[in-house]
């Protein structure tokens, strides 16, 4: 046999080879995906279940929207997960009082696309205006009303209750979109965060801070630590109209400087998110297992630019002043157009 042949030969075993291990690579990530969406899908069927069977109402992943004339279902392949942060502090504990348990102050919605495994960012302004559960001082239900959508948490208990309160009326407002899960914080939660990824450095932009923390000047770019980071994410001056919209681009400051600093610590360190879990059980509220956390935790720090550009979005509308309280209405053509973009696919 010519060397000419034998080159050929051993060109074309390399060639089956290869074509052998692409299809058994395919065939695995194909099967490794559906075992993924079916697992992801049952999950979210028991938590309906489970939330329909306790008298919370949820949304209908399976309802067809129709908008301009086309119609759309709720996309399968995202996982939707409400995360909170409620403005109490300490360890969390069960409320016997309705109201006890605190209001949300930050609410955002985290939409993991398990296909391209990015996600997407949707906040929510804590004074939406929208239909919510009314109760008592003592639990009775009085009803529904149009109210600012943080007192929907603070009508439950401070734990579940609370949280599957919130998650209803955050599905109301978005027309049924079904959410997923949820992941719940207390103010107590910032310090520990922030001092997991040795800080997170900013720069000072409103001059009422320095009077809350002498620490903090006005214009200064510091490097936060401990009750610093609270202060910075919570500051507001209540006396100042939309003060609590304004402040959300703070938040988002942060965000976007904590998850730099994230990304860091797990290069270095794989099991950082892991321990982020667990150093916020004594603050959390969650329905997700450590794994599902995970899961969307490693999806949001893989999305490059998260909180900026293509992936970061907020309710559109419009502040006004309220007889007593700011007030936040939606503007309901852009609304609808952005939930149709987030959260649905054409049938």
């Amino acid at each position: 046999m010519t060397e000419n042949k034998k080159r050929q030969r051993w060109l074309a075993t390399i060639l089956k080879i290869l074509v052998f291990v692409a299809v058994v690579g395919f065939v695995t990530f194909s099967v490794q995906s559906y075992q993924a969406k079916k697992e992801a899908e049952m999950m979210a069927e028991m938590r309906k279940s489970e939330r329909e069977k306790n008298g919370f109402q949820t949304g209908d992943r399976e309802a067809v929207r129709v908008y301009n004339g086309k119609e759309y279902r709720q996309n399968t392949l995202n996982t939707v997960i409400l995360c909170v942060g409620v403005d109490t502090s300490g360890a969390v504990e069960q409320q016997k009082v309705s109201g006890a348990g605190g209001q949300a102050d930050v609410m955002a919605l985290l939409i993991q696309n398990r296909a391209t495994d990015e996600v997407n960012i949707l906040t929510i302004p804590r004074d939406t205006m929208t239909e919510i559960r009314l109760f008592d001082l003592n639990g009775n239900y009085l009803g529904t009303d149009v109210q600012h959508l943080n007192l929907a948490y603070g009508y439950g208990d401070g734990e579940q209750e609370s949280c599957e309160l919130l998650t209803e009326a955050v599905e109301n407002l978005l027309g049924g979109v079904e959410i997923d899960g949820y992941v719940s914080v207390n103010m107590s939660a910032i310090p520990v965060l922030n001092d997991l990824v040795g800080g997170v450095t900013v720069t000072i932009d409103d001059p009422g801070m320095e009077g809350r923390d002498p620490s903090l000047p006005y214009g200064e770019t510091v490097t936060l630590h401990g009750k610093q980071a609270e202060t910075y994410v919570r500051y507001r001056d209540i006396n100042v109209s939309q003060s609590a919209i304004s402040r959300m681009d703070r938040h988002r400051t942060y965000a976007k400087g904590w998850m730099e600093e994230a990304r860091n610590e797990q290069q270095k360190d794989s099991q950082f998110l892991g321990k982020t879990f667990d150093a916020l059980q004594e603050y959390m509220v969650t329905d997700l297992n450590k794994d599902a956390y995970l899961d969307a935790g490693l999806a949001a720090m893989g999305t490059e630019n998260l909180f900026g550009g293509d992936h970061f979005f907020t309710v559109p509308g419009e502040g006004t002043e309220g007889l007593v309280y700011d007030e936040f209405y939606p503007d309901g053509e852009a609304f609808e157009e952005m939930i149709i973009e987030l959260f649905y696919r054409e049938t």
